[in-house]
């Protein structure tokens, strides 16, 4: 069967699914259930490039397209999710507003070490009492003479005990929280700085072995020149990198469900009843078919829109798209996995129960399913 792929594209793949199945399908159970994973795999990770895929070379990137990066991502998704959470944020969030609209400076110092995989990114936008309506944050950016200081508290930081960068965004134009998207800026944190305080792990249902936490922001000071951009556009920047974003977590979605369902057709040929293998029976057959057909469906979104976002068209719309179709196939793909497993499939000696509990939050982070429905919404009514 001839691949629709470059040849680029299937090393890349073949690199990544390489890796997942020697460093990290082996021991994804152990750390779900010790809720860590070896930080030893991303330094691995950052030598291979996975940490720099996006990046163009001259800033020690491998300067790939958005396929590339998603078909990668899909395979370290399918070893395990938390690590791909990690690989998914540091490539399509900091990276990315660093490359867009750092200064050169800026990419100097922290770009170009954290393409080569020496620094791990993290994100904080959301609050406790701004989530989907993120731009209702509170946490505040205070001007000094020098610089600036940061006052507030970010939820469900993704690497916010581990990375050493944050991109963080903080209101720039007063106390009041509800003044829009234009008093917010975005600034570069290094989780070094005296004042940056990172809480104790989230207990998550799944994503175990990813590290997610409040982080919290005391009189931390920052100099001017780690503020990204102009002061009240840091909103708009992010909401940019969200669309990309949300393409990572349509690629880890397709993992996800493509992991359940190798393991459901494996099973299905292994699992005897009444004689013989329960793939035989034609309600086993037509589960394992709506599944692959609706993995497939998904995937051919995603690519789409991968293509059609290196080709410069509108993403906002096709993100949400692919992010609201993957995550919740991969909700009913990993549900329907467990169904085939049976009792088996509810306990944690097989992993497929893993898997459900790794689904779900794609539906979740980067924009709710609600969330993606609203802006496809008003892109249909504003077309």
């Amino acid at each position: 069967m001839t691949s629709l792929l470059t040849a680029e594209q299937d090393q890349i793949t073949d690199l990544a699914r390489t890796f997942a199945a020697e460093h990290l399908l082996p021991f994804a159970a152990e750390w779900d259930r010790a809720h860590a994973f070896d930080r030893g795999v991303l330094r691995t990770m950052g030598e291979l490039g996975f940490f720099g895929m996006l990046v163009p070379e001259a800033l020690d990137g491998l300067g790939l397209d958005t396929l590339t990066f998603l078909l990668a991502l899909e395979e370290i998704a399918a070893g395990d999710a938390s690590v791909a959470i990690s690989m998914s944020v540091h490539n399509s969030l900091p990276t990315q507003m660093l490359l867009c609209h750092g200064s050169p400076e800026q990419q100097e110092r922290w770009l170009r070490p954290m393409a080569r995989g020496e620094l791990l990114g993290a994100f904080a936008l959301s609050e406790a009492d701004a989530g989907s309506d993120a731009a209702a944050l509170r946490t505040q950016a205070t001007r000094t003479a020098d610089g600036w200081v940061l006052n507030g508290a970010k939820a469900w930081v993704t690497n916010g005990a581990t990375a050493d960068v944050v991109l963080a965004m903080a209101r720039t134009d007063g106390a009041d929280d509800r003044r829009g998207t234009r008093g917010i800026g975005a600034f570069v944190v290094p989780t070094g700085t005296s004042g940056y305080v990172a809480a104790k792990p989230e207990d998550k249902m799944g994503l175990r072995a990813s590290n997610t936490c409040t982080v919290y922001f005391q009189d931390l000071r920052l100099p001017a020149d780690h503020l990204v951009g102009e002061a009240g556009s840091g909103y708009l920047y992010a909401l940019q990198a969200l669309d990309g974003g949300r393409l990572g977590v349509a690629a880890q979605a397709c993992g996800i469900a493509r992991a359940a369902l190798e393991h459901a057709t494996a099973y299905a040929g292994e699992r005897r009843q009444f004689g013989r293998p329960i793939g035989e029976q034609q309600a086993i057959q037509f589960k394992l078919a709506d599944m692959a057909t609706q993995l497939s469906a998904a995937r051919a979104l995603l690519h789409e829109t991968a293509r059609r976002k290196d080709a410069g068209e509108p993403l906002r719309a096709r993100a949400s798209r692919a992010k609201l179709f993957a995550s919740e196939m991969a909700m009913r793909v990993t549900t329907e996995a467990v169904q085939i497993f049976g009792g088996y499939g509810y306990m944690r000696e097989y992993p497929v129960e893993r898997l459900m509990r790794d689904a779900k939050v794609t539906s979740i982070y980067e924009g709710t399913s609600e969330v993606q429905r609203i802006v496809i919404g008003r892109d249909l009514l504003n077309a």
